[in-house]
């Protein structure tokens, strides 16, 4: 991503869940009608333009991934503000609508958004666009990932490492380098016990994967890091985190694709995961 432009693979993932709302039968796995208002009037018809590319095989798959990542990781924020967390910290937000459509037990968070500048400054000229309020409860706190410190960041916002937090990193490691994935990992390990994170890597190979990382990079996004799940758990566990649940293709059957779904696609590997202090 070029450092005065909005990153191009968060927009992507927008419409992603925009198609979501408008593709797929209901129940939905994640009931988002913010993204289409985020994209505006004309997105619907941008996405039912390209069907081809969105009811592809390849297309449901990406769609499933980034709709349950999102599924995925708010599940487990419902549960940790159930055991006392009061923030929610996006760690590379991108488009992400939660703020717009926070639930009752959500009223009591601070969220906060954290994310490259020029992909903030975009966002929030959509929402002015869109007509849509800033959430009281929510911070802008923009930050460059490869230059700059997270924790710094959060202390400046005011958030207390002695306090236990929920983030998740959603669509983001692919595109670091592994010594930035390091340094963020260290420093969300390095809040109380009961913090936890909520993260998505990729893996090498993959039937869909060549030409998603080729489109990535003609986006100006490449892909810099692969992990196997054996891998990122060994990060995980050097960098200070202590239990780590992995979503396997059977437990994500067993809690969102029970009854079956004729519409999505089961996914074919561990990708999505969550970790505790």
């Amino acid at each position: 991503m070029q450092d005065q432009t909005a990153s191009r693979t968060a927009l992507a993932t927008a419409f992603l869940r925009a198609a979501h709302q408008i593709l797929d039968n209901p129940p939905l796995l994640l009931s988002d009608p913010g993204a289409l208002l985020l994209l505006g009037p004309r997105a619907a018809g941008t996405i039912n333009a390209d069907l081809s590319r969105y009811q592809s095989q390849a297309g449901k798959a990406l769609r499933t991934h980034v709709v349950l990542r999102s599924r995925f990781a708010e599940d487990r924020l419902q549960e940790s503000v159930a055991r006392g967390v009061t923030r929610y910290i996006l760690v590379g937000a991108g488009f992400d609508t939660f703020a717009w459509r926070q639930p009752s037990w959500a009223r009591g968070l601070q969220i906060v958004e954290v994310d490259h500048p020029a992909t903030q400054a975009a966002k929030r000229e959509r929402i002015a666009k869109a007509g849509l309020a800033e959430s009281e409860n929510l911070l802008f706190a923009p930050v460059d990932f490869e230059r700059e410190d997270l924790d710094g960041l959060l202390a400046c916002c005011g958030v207390n490492r002695t306090e236990p937090v929920f983030f998740s990193w959603l669509g983001v490691t692919v595109y670091l380098e592994e010594g930035a994935i390091d340094a963020t990992l260290r420093a969300i390990a390095a809040f109380a016990p009961g913090t936890r994170v909520v993260l998505t890597f990729r893996q090498p190979g993959g039937e869909h994967s060549a030409p998603l990382a080729e489109r990535a990079s003609e986006l100006g996004e490449p892909f810099v890091t692969l992990f196997t799940p054996e891998e990122m758990g060994a990060k995980l566990l050097r960098s200070g985190f202590r239990n780590i649940d992995f979503l396997t293709p059977e437990r994500a059957r067993r809690l969102y694709f029970t009854p079956p779904r004729n519409d999505l696609p089961v996914p074919k590997r561990t990708s999505i995961l969550c970790a505790a202090r």
